[in-house]
């Protein structure tokens, strides 16, 4: 396994031997891995290599998997996620999946859910953190005048957005996206991929692709995994035109994958 970072980095997490077994099958072996604050990450690699599974493993959501088991240690900011309350850990560490899956209300009502729940019920302050949130995502200016229309009614593209920016009202350090385009075309996929370079000021995040050419666009750093393994992590320019591993190179070249 290889692995550079710079030690002058602030950490947000660090990953130490981590090991994930669902049932008999060991889908992550001996992962060793530091995310470094408001960068953006990329992890790549075949289907099946363990890149979702290890995103996953950031905000606990594996936990919520029956015959999941998890070895080894992920520190978020120098503590242990295990010890922290999974609800405060998923509002600190957001997550945008694959699917856009606004909930069948305004798009109001979709960025404004996750802030009634921790108690803000003031329509103030909720419209100022909906503004906001919307404006974070480069949506506000598409939706302004429809907030209180169905979220259902927008593009994938714009629905996927508008989980951004409810993601982004629960204030969160760091945002994980698991494939956040691939169900997009490709206007859509340019949005997100501007979206992903601007909130990179203010958020650590790291994202799972399957696009090769997309990760040399929007991320700083890059982990390739094969088959549950980490086997090289770099700057992203340097992975992608030096790679340190016959394994990485064949994978990037299109030899396998």
């Amino acid at each position: 396994m290889q692995e550079n970072i710079n030690n002058n980095e602030t950490l947000d997490f660090e990953i130490k031997n981590v090991n994930l077994y669902y049932g008999e099958k060991h889908t992550l072996k001996g992962v060793n891995l530091k995310l470094a604050h408001n960068k953006v990450t990329a992890f790549i690699g075949p289907s099946g290599c363990g890149k979702s599974t290890l995103l996953r493993c950031l905000n606990r959501m594996n936990d919520l998997i029956p015959n999941c088991k998890i070895e080894g240690e992920i520190l978020f900011k120098g503590q242990d996620i295990k010890a922290m309350n999974p609800i405060d850990l998923r509002t600190r560490v957001g997550m945008v999946f694959q699917q856009p899956n606004p909930f069948p209300m305004s798009i109001f009502d979709n960025v404004a859910y996750g802030p009634r729940c921790s108690g803000i019920k003031n329509k103030a302050k909720l419209l100022e953190i909906v503004v906001d949130s919307l404006k974070k995502a480069s949506l506000y200016d598409e939706v302004k005048d429809r907030l209180k229309d169905n979220a259902l009614g927008l593009s994938g593209g714009q629905q996927q957005r508008l989980c951004i920016a409810r993601t982004i009202a629960m204030k969160p350090e760091v945002i994980l996206m698991d494939e956040p385009t691939s169900a997009l075309d490709p206007i859509a996929t340019l949005k997100i991929e501007e979206l992903i370079s601007t909130l990179k000021e203010d958020y650590t995040i790291v994202i799972v692709t399957h696009n090769m050419q997309q990760a040399t666009r929007v991320s700083d750093q890059t982990a390739f995994f094969l088959l549950g393994e980490m086997v090289e992590f770099n700057d992203t320019d340097e992975l992608f035109k030096n790679p340190r591993d016959k394994r990485t190179e064949d994978y990037i070249t299109g030899r396998f994958g």
